[in-house]
């Protein structure tokens, strides 16, 4: 198997993947300190921004994290047997306090579908659900397509 070709991904494609999609992985980071955890999110294409309702203890390793500010990363991804693609956000997360809640982000919240709170073992009088935006500093896709049978070898580089 070998790479047929790999693209950046156009705005056009990184905004239709972003809301076709629900899910990924938001990596924070303080000092030399890494922290990732699978989220849902919503995502509005005009404004490409991200919206997040995070779950969360008030003691737990997540809430120390977000109280920090920390740089966030978000990575979307979907694969099949030939093709990859990817979406990577880089930029801050910020919190937005419910009596500054819009129509608008309820309507974005809304797309965010988990978590499921029955998946808690902690009741849910213990959690704390906060809402975030997320408008990514940088925001690039790249897709890849496989030759499964070994023969195509173009690749088409591109920066990071």
């Amino acid at each position: 198997m070998s790479i047929d070709q790999e693209s950046q991904m156009s705005d056009a494609e990184i905004d239709d993947f972003l809301g076709s999609h629900e899910t990924g992985v938001l990596s924070l980071a303080r000092d030399n300190d890494p922290y990732s955890i699978p989220i849902s999110y919503g995502y509005d294409a005009t404004a490409r921004t991200f919206y997040m309702r995070l779950v969360s203890t008030p003691d737990s390793e997540k809430r120390a994290f977000l109280a920090s500010e920390p740089s966030a990363r978000l990575v979307v991804y979907d694969g099949t047997e030939t093709a990859y693609q990817s979406v990577v956000a880089t930029g801050h997360l910020e919190e937005v306090p419910p009596d500054e809640l819009t129509v608008e982000h309820i309507e974005q919240y809304g797309e965010a579908r988990r978590p499921l709170f029955e998946i808690w073992a902690d009741s849910k009088a213990d959690l704390d659900i906060e809402l975030y935006e997320f408008e990514p500093e940088t925001l690039s896709g790249r897709q890849t397509v496989l030759d499964l049978e070994g023969e195509g070898e173009t690749r088409v580089d591109q920066e990071e």
